[in-house]
């Protein structure tokens, strides 16, 4: 099982700041002992006003990767781009100057678009400082999604990244394809960082830490790693 610490919270203000410090932290020690840091970025809201707080930070942006975990078949101006709200929060004012990695190509399908996708993320340094994961109310994290096309795959390759389809009910419409980190990957980083709100998601973690079917919940394959170590973060 993975080394899971976690760290619960009696708000989101207490919780972004722990997370924003210990960022900030990782990213420091990343490029003093490697030259270079890492860090994998998830969407979503829990995490955007920890983003926001670190791209005001005079770090040494320009030896800072930035990558996402995964990223929607679609175009980066789409308003469901990971990368589109990537760009509005972490990478503003000081944290411009980091070299970001898209995981979005020119292919016209993600799985047409996988092999370039990988080549790129294959020249990231690893392990990844720190890798940053959100978790749906299915127990799907990144967007390895339960039962989906691709998943079996996702979580025995030894592949960075590989193309998954899943059906989302936030979105308008059949947009299904994605891009995603496989489990190997996320096996990849110093630590990785899992963010949860609301007594409904714990509960979801909770089911998730119990054990059981890794289809039906694939945050279990995460959860159930034996060399990853998690620090989970929880608000109301």
């Amino acid at each position: 099982m993975a080394t899971i610490v976690e760290k619960f919270f009696d708000s989101k203000d207490a919780l972004t700041a722990e997370l924003s410090a210990t960022l900030e932290q990782s990213l420091v020690s990343g490029i003093e002992a490697d030259g270079r840091a890492v860090l994998m970025v998830s969407g979503g809201s829990s995490p955007a006003p920890a983003y926001k707080h670190l791209s005001n930070l005079a770090l040494d942006w320009a030896k800072i990767d930035v990558a996402m975990v995964d990223e929607r078949w679609v175009d980066a101006e789409h308003e469901k781009s990971n990368e589109a709200f990537i760009k509005s929060t972490l990478l503003q004012n000081h944290g411009a100057a980091a070299n970001f990695i898209t995981m979005k190509n020119s292919a016209a399908t993600a799985e047409q678009g996988s092999a370039e996708c990988e080549a790129a993320f294959q020249q990231l340094k690893r392990p990844f400082d720190v890798t940053i994961l959100g978790m749906g109310p299915d127990g799907h994290t990144a967007s390895l999604f339960p039962h989906a096309n691709g998943l079996e795959f996702g979580l025995t390759t030894s592949d960075l990244v590989c193309a998954i389809n899943a059906i989302e009910s936030d979105v308008t419409g059949s947009i299904t394809e994605r891009m995603t980190l496989t489990l190997a990957a996320i096996a990849q980083s110093k630590v990785v960082k899992l963010l949860i709100s609301g007594d409904e998601k714990l509960a979801v973690y909770k089911a998730a830490k119990a054990g059981g079917d890794i289809n039906d919940m694939p945050l279990r394959a995460v959860l159930n790693h034996p060399t990853i170590n998690i620090e989970v973060y929880w608000a109301p």
